[in-house]
């Protein structure tokens, strides 16, 4: 009874009317909506990926962020994602930071000698692979059963990395489908 009470108590009626009481500035960053906009016009202030390559029809395209050029979703539990970065430091710094989301040791330059190689917009570049439990980072929890596929290369000034992770079955699955990509990796024109 009282449950019951209490419920009927704490119920409110939702205005039907809601009255704006704020308001801000028009800033620099307001404009006139582009209808059919690309994801790089919506969050990337217009300017456009450096990069295009030739996705699998079963990726889905996801917006591009300040860290990701291009980026992806694919498989079906919907947590795998596939995405390519400019990064900062060397290939082997990349290439750690990597194997610390999955508790795996650093390499040395030796180590780094071992990764398959793999071509990447004119440059070679390894491959590089783990698995276990993920610890993403960015505040998100450590994910069991993952499993990482990617590629990182120097390419002039700049250090290009696609990355891969996911289920661990999902990422298997979509190796073949990886490296394809990564071959068809240019530069925008």
């Amino acid at each position: 009874m009282f449950i019951a009470c209490s419920m009927l108590c704490s119920c409110k009626k939702v205005p039907l009317v809601v009255t704006s009481t704020e308001t801000r500035e028009r800033s620099t960053k307001d404009g006139p909506v582009k209808l059919n906009a690309s994801s790089d016009e919506r969050f990337r202030d217009s300017q456009p990926s450096p990069l295009q390559g030739d996705a699998p029809s079963n990726w889905l395209n996801r917006p591009a962020s300040q860290f990701r050029l291009l980026n992806f979703a694919f498989g079906s539990s919907g947590t795998g994602e596939v995405y390519v970065s400019k990064s900062q430091g060397s290939v082997l710094d990349n290439v750690n930071r990597w194997m610390k989301q999955f508790a795996q040791p650093n390499l040395d330059d030796a180590g780094m000698e071992k990764l398959e190689k793999i071509a990447l917009l004119g440059t070679e570049a390894v491959w590089v692979s783990a698995e276990g439990t993920y610890a993403g980072g960015m505040g998100k929890e450590p994910v069991e059963g993952f499993s990482l596929a990617g590629v990182l290369g120097r390419v002039g000034n700049d250090i290009y990395t696609v990355k891969m992770v996911g289920p661990k079955e999902e990422v298997a699955a979509e190796k073949e489908k990886l490296q394809a990509y990564v071959k068809s990796l240019r530069m925008a024109e």
